[in-house]
């Protein structure tokens, strides 16, 4: 990889790790609570390869496909699905995979259960859809209590927390209620259930901070990062 590229990448990242750091000092916590999940769709196996090499190990891609190519490339990864995944590509994507963080629908969440149980639980998040926006694809926040209800029965899975994704908003403050909501969503599964539910996986390039400011664990972070990084390595 071009030198411009990999010194532009770590310049990138020390910027982002600080805006994280002071939003999460915003919010009463550290920045090493916050995991950067870095989405690796716009970029090649060759850039993506640098992040490991500056100390940052967490990929995610949306396209189950793509992750098993670059997870191929890029062993040393921890790999993340962050996009939907078709109930045919469980047995390919699972081995693969350190967290499923769009898990999506009832009949998704059988059939990975049915899989960890020939295994081992699957590791996953559950999708919620926050911003009620027609386009994006999680279970409505109006059935977690009936949700709830049916969490207890998956032994072949290991549910780590949820999962959204606000709406473009010019204004990244406007965002807040999303990842409110997914916050107090959180609260009350834990309470009906039993579970731990760590991880709150929801910010993205454009509205991070306040996700962060909002409980975010784990930030899904690609054109802050990457943008323009392949036109770069092509110049180089």
């Amino acid at each position: 990889m071009p030198r411009p590229v990999r010194d532009l990448l770590q310049q990138r990242l020390t910027e982002v790790r600080g805006r994280i750091e002071a939003a999460a000092r915003r919010s009463g916590r550290a920045g090493g609570e916050i995991t950067i999940v870095a989405v690796t769709k716009s970029v090649t196996a060759a850039t993506a390869a640098c992040l490991p090499e500056l100390g940052l190990f967490d990929l995610g891609e949306n396209r189950p496909q793509e992750l098993w190519k670059k997870a191929a490339a890029i062993p040393q990864a921890r790999w993340h699905l962050i996009g939907h995944l078709q109930r045919n590509k469980i047995e390919r994507t699972v081995p693969r995979v350190a967290l499923i963080h769009s898990v999506d629908s009832l009949r998704l969440l059988v059939a990975l259960d049915e899989f960890g149980r020939r295994t081992q639980p699957v590791p996953i998040l559950l999708q919620f859809n926050c911003s009620r926006e027609s386009s994006k694809q999680g279970f409505p926040p109006e059935e977690a209590d009936i949700l709830a209800e049916q969490l207890p029965h998956y032994p072949g899975l290991n549910i780590l927390g949820l999962m959204t994704m606000a709406a473009w908003q010019s204004n990244p403050q406007d965002t807040r209620p999303v990842f409110a909501e997914l916050r107090q969503l959180r609260e009350r599964l834990r309470q009906r259930t039993g579970l731990s539910l760590p991880h709150l996986s929801m910010g993205m390039s454009h509205d991070f901070e306040v996700a962060v400011e909002e409980g975010a664990t784990m930030v899904r972070l690609g054109s802050v990062l990457f943008a323009g990084l392949e036109a770069t390595s092509a110049e180089s």
